[in-house]
């Protein structure tokens, strides 16, 4: 991973700093990037405000380390769809992997990045043009792998990849704003069932 952290062992803090990382991910993730206090932040990572900002730097540069962790952690599928042989295949990996990530119990419901792009406040500005660059450049690979499916004959001729990939884009949109809302799981399925069975064939 890019901006990786080191891994604990042998590291002279007193502190694990890839656990304060997460820590500090579902901070973010659960109240937002002007949400998340200073001291909801600290409390979370078990850590004082000093050794925060001598491992992370500021509040900003802390949630570009975790916008890193939760691409590498939680958007893993979205490098694992542009693999996928087919493009209905590669459509099927990103809505069933979004969805797995969107309702873990274990972790915040919706999206980190719907989230931060919808964020309006002067503090987020920075925070949500960064959001919206990495997922203009997720688009763009997405976009790049459907011309190829038509290029090669597995879509019709006739397909907009661009605006496949802005529809499928929308829909993950959607199921990060449901889920951050409680949606369940399984209406969120329906919707995941209902876009594929959409999916131009030909």
């Amino acid at each position: 991973m890019e901006n990786a952290l080191p891994a604990c062992k042998g590291r002279p803090r007193e502190f694990c700093t890839d656990q304060a990382l997460a820590s500090a991910l579902r901070v973010f993730w659960s109240k937002g990037y002007e949400g998340a206090s200073m001291a909801d932040l600290t409390e979370a990572m078990g850590i004082t405000k000093p050794s925060l900002y001598a491992a992370f730097g500021n509040k900003e540069a802390l949630f570009h380390k975790a916008l890193d962790l939760y691409e590498a952690e939680k958007l893993a599928y979205i490098r694992e769809a542009l693999g996928q042989p087919t493009a209905r295949g590669v459509a099927e990996h990103l809505l069933r992997g979004a969805l797995k990530a969107m309702t873990s119990q274990w972790e915040p419901k919706g999206c980190l990045g719907v989230i931060h792009s919808v964020a309006c406040g002067s503090e987020a500005e920075s925070i949500k043009a960064e959001v919206v660059a990495r997922r203009a450049s997720s688009q763009a690979a997405i976009v790049g792998r459907f011309q190829r499916a038509v290029d090669e004959g597995d879509m019709p001729a006739g397909v907009d990849p661009a605006g496949l990939a802005n529809l499928i884009f929308a829909v993950l949109q959607g199921m990060g704003v449901q889920a951050g809302c409680g949606v369940s799981s399984e209406q969120l399925q329906s919707m995941v069932d209902a876009a594929l069975a959409l999916w131009p064939s030909r």
